[in-house]
């Protein structure tokens, strides 16, 4: 597999699960994303340490981690060596759980096929373990919102970020274009899957909710991921959006 090729499957599965995201009509494409969050756990294959080797092969540098002892996770910066989307890769840290919610997770993860353990797309296949019931995402949901997340959707892209300079586009110009789509914003930056510096503007938008089964036969209205934009706050900073994202407080060295 190639970088183009990981894009396209990443970008693929990321519509198929928000078609409302894909229509939009500013046209949001893996070409002109500024970032991309995937969203992982430290568990066997699917741990970050053990991702970054094929997306080395991909041409992906890291560019510095960042450490959230609040939020449970270790994100990952990764820079392209060509044009193209950065890549944050964020993971929970199981260990943050408590005992019950923690042995939930490792129980659906460890249900994973063998085959489903291999490759260079692990973060493309969508959920490789089965679905949890209701009851079981609902205690996940409690412990850790990303717990939820990744036991009903597995590794994979929970959002992508576009910078409104790289668009031509002023962001409050977008910002309505979204919400006549019927996605309305928060600018909290504390709020999404970690916190974004204040050296950005920032707008996260949630996808519409979509309904899934669960293992029990119930059919619920999950959350899947969403939308973010943002904007440089100084115009004469010529680092990336993506290389301003993160919280300078939060990064650190990882022996």
């Amino acid at each position: 597999m190639q970088r183009e090729e990981f894009l396209q499957q990443l970008w693929l599965d990321y519509v198929h699960l928000h078609p409302d995201l894909g229509a939009l009509d500013f046209a949001p494409s893996v070409e002109n994303a500024e970032y991309l969050v995937a969203v992982t756990l430290n568990h066997g294959p699917f741990a970050a340490e053990a991702l970054l080797p094929p997306l080395r092969h991909f041409g992906y540098r890291c560019a510095g981690r960042f450490a959230m002892a609040d939020r449970g996770v270790l994100v990952t910066l990764l820079s392209p060596a060509m044009p193209g989307p950065w890549l944050v890769l964020c993971e929970l840290q199981s260990g943050t759980l408590t005992r019950e919610p923690r042995r939930q997770l490792q129980a659906l993860v460890n249900q994973t096929p063998r085959c489903d353990t291999r490759g260079q797309n692990l973060l493309c296949r969508g959920r490789p373990w089965p679905m949890p019931d209701w009851a079981t995402y609902q205690q996940l949901r409690q412990a850790h919102p990303l717990a939820a997340w990744l036991a009903a959707l597995g590794p994979r892209l929970h959002h992508a970020g576009f910078d409104c300079n790289g668009l031509g586009q002023p962001l409050e110009a977008l910002d309505q274009r979204l919400q006549r789509a019927g996605l309305i914003g928060s600018s909290d930056r504390q709020s999404g899957v970690f916190p974004v510096a204040p050296l950005l503007d920032y707008r996260f938008y949630p996808a519409c909710t979509r309904r899934l089964a669960f293992a029990d036969g119930d059919e619920q209205r999950i959350a899947l991921g969403g939308i973010a934009l943002v904007r440089k706050c100084l115009s004469n900073n010529h680092e990336r959006a993506a290389e301003l994202l993160l919280p300078e407080h939060t990064r650190c060295e990882i022996a």
